[in-house]
């Protein structure tokens, strides 16, 4: 699984360049150019829309996998603002914290050794 986590971690890296680097260009307020592609009813729109929901599902999974927490909210909130930016190193974090074993990563507070 090491592999798998240092793949994580490059595939953070890029983003992380490629981020910098387009926010050079543009800016941070992504929001116009995000919401004004759906609304344009594109295929870029389309892609928005699709990456919006796993954006959901991810940010679901987050406040799920920390029994709905104050704290698991909160991570929900900025799983669903970062996107890869924040699950790409939190997926990292939780496999070093629960020495890889992926029942506890995934389950959380819903793994059967913590209830």
């Amino acid at each position: 699984m090491k592999p798998f986590y240092l793949l994580l971690m490059v595939f953070w890296g890029i983003l992380a360049f490629y981020t910098g680097y387009v926010a050079s260009d543009y800016g941070l307020n992504l929001f116009p150019y995000f919401f004004g592609d759906m609304a344009e009813w594109t295929w870029p729109g389309q892609f928005n829309l699709d990456f919006m929901m796993m954006l959901f599902l991810s940010a679901s999974w987050t406040a799920w996998r920390n029994g709905f927490s104050v704290p698991g909210l909160i991570l929900a909130l900025i799983a669903f603002l970062g996107g890869a930016g924040f699950l790409l190193p939190y997926l990292t974090y939780l496999a070093w914290k629960h020495e890889g074993d992926t029942a506890a990563i995934l389950l959380g507070a819903n793994h059967k050794d913590r209830q």
